[in-house]
C-alpha cells in the first residue's frame, strides 16, 4: 500500500517528441511567395530521429527552459512577454501564443543538431506545442498544430522558410503534402511493407560535416525569385511535377525511377539557387555517384547538413567507407509512421 501511495505522490512529468523529416522532392514549391500563385508540393516522410520535450509543473509563474544539448538556460515569468533575443525563441514565442498562467521547467534536446537540413526547427516548435497542449489537458488536430508551428515559426517570428516542416513534423510518415493559398493538405501514402523495406535499403544519409544558416539561403532563393531571375522561375513548377512523378515511381515499386529523379531533383534544387551546394559537398556527391549511387540531393536548404543518396545495396558499404574518408559521416535512421506524440511519465 506504502508502494503504491509513494507512486501516486511522485511529480508528473509531460513529454512530448516529433520526429525529424526527410524531404525527397518538392523543397521550395513550399514557400508562400510560390505556393499562394501556383500551389506547390513536397514528398517527404518522418524519420526515427527526434526533437524531445520534457516539462515539469512548478507553483509558481516562472518558466525555466533548459537546452540540453547546447547547455543553454533562459528564465522568465509566463504573464510577462518574453523578451525575443535569439536564445530559444522558438521556445519562448510558443509559451507565449498559448498564454499560460502557471510556470514550469522545461527540458528540450534533439537527436541531431539545428542546421541538419532536416527540419529541426519546426520540430523543436512542433515538439513543445505537443508537450504545452498536454500539459494543459487541450486536443487539437494535427492540422491545427502544424499550421500554428507555422504561423509562430514564419509570422511571429519571421523565420524565412517554407511550410513542409511543421506538418511533416506533426503527421509523421509518408505524404504528399499539397500547399494553396487558402489550405493545406496532408496526403497520407499507404505504401506497400515491401516497398517501405526495399527503400530502406538503398537509402543513406551523410553528415556532410558543416551546419548551415537555413535563413540565409532561403533569403537568397526569394531574393532570385523575386527579381525574376529566371533560371529560379523556371525550376520551382518543375520541382512541383518531379514530386507528383516520384510519388507515382513509389507506390508503383519503381525504385530505379525513384532515384534517378532523386538525382534529377538535386539538379533542378541547384538550379534554383546554386548556393545550396559547395566544392565539398559536390566532391562528396560525385565521388558516391562514381562508386554507385543512383541519385541524391543535399537536404534542406542547403550548403551543409545531410546529403540524401540513392545507392545500389550491393555498394552501400563501399560507398560509406568512401564518403567517411573525405569527412562524411553516416547516420543510420528508419522511418516514422506516428509523427507528434505525447504521454506523462512519473519518473524525472
Amino acid at each position: 500500500m506504502n508502494l503504491i501511495r509513494n507512486f501516486a505522490d511522485r511529480v508528473k512529468v509531460y513529454r512530448a517528441k516529433a520526429p525529424l523529416r526527410i524531404s525527397f522532392c518538392g523543397g521550395g514549391t513550399d514557400m508562400p511567395e510560390f505556393f499562394n500563385d501556383h500551389g506547390g508540393a513536397v514528398l517527404s516522410t518522418g524519420i526515427d530521429k527526434y526533437s524531445f520535450v520534457s516539462l515539469i509543473p512548478r507553483e509558481d509563474t516562472k518558466v525555466k527552459i533548459k537546452s540540453l544539448d547546447f547547455d543553454l538556460n533562459i528564465e522568465f515569468n509566463v504573464d510577462k512577454a518574453p523578451i525575443f533575443d535569439g536564445v530559444l525563441d522558438l521556445a519562448k514565442a510558443t509559451i507565449h501564443e498559448l498564454k499560460l498562467k502557471k510556470g514550469f521547467d522545461l527540458y528540450v534536446y534533439s537527436e541531431v543538431p539545428p542546421g541538419s537540413g532536416l527540419g529541426t526547427s519546426s520540430t523543436f516548435t512542433v515538439a513543445i506545442l505537443g508537450v504545452l497542449l498536454k500539459f494543459l489537458n487541450d486536443s487539437w488536430d494535427k492540422y491545427d498544430i502544424a499550421e500554428t508551428a507555422y504561423q509562430i515559426e514564419r509570422i511571429k517570428l519571421a523565420i524565412k522558410g517554407g511550410k513542409q516542416d511543421q506538418y511533416a513534423a506533426a503527421f509523421g510518415g509518408f505524404n504528399l503534402i499539397e500547399f494553396h493559398k487558402d489550405k493545406t493538405i496532408v496526403n497520407a501514402l499507404t505504401i506497400h511493407k515491401s516497398i517501405l523495406n526495399d527503400l530502406q535499403c538503398h537509402l543513406m544519409m551523410c553528415y556532410t560535416g558543416n551546419t548551415h544558416y537555413s535563413t540565409e539561403l532561403t533569403e537568397k532563393q526569394l531574393k532570385f525569385y523575386k527579381e525574376g531571375r529566371k533560371e529560379t522561375i523556371d525550376a520551382l513548377p518543375i520541382l512541383k511535377q518531379m514530386t507528383y512523378e516520384m510519388k507515382d515511381s513509389l507506390m508503383v515499386g519503381d525504385l530505379r525511377r525513384f532515384g534517378e529523379i532523386l538525382h534529377e531533383s538535386g539538379l533542378i534544387k541547384k538550379q534554383a539557387n546554386p548556393y545550396v551546394t559547395d566544392d565539398h559537398i559536390d566532391k562528396l556527391y560525385n565521388l558516391a555517384r562514381e562508386h554507385g549511387v543512383i541519385g541524391g540531393k543535399i537536404l534542406g536548404a542547403g550548403a551543409g547538413g545531410f546529403l540524401l543518396l540513392f545507392c545500389e545495396v550491393a555498394k552501400k558499404d563501399e560507398i560509406a567507407k568512401i564518403l567517411v574518408k573525405e569527412g562524411g559521416q553516416i547516420l543510420n535512421f528508419g522511418f516514422d509512421k506516428k509523427g507528434l506524440q505525447t504521454w506523462t511519465s512519473n519518473c524525472l
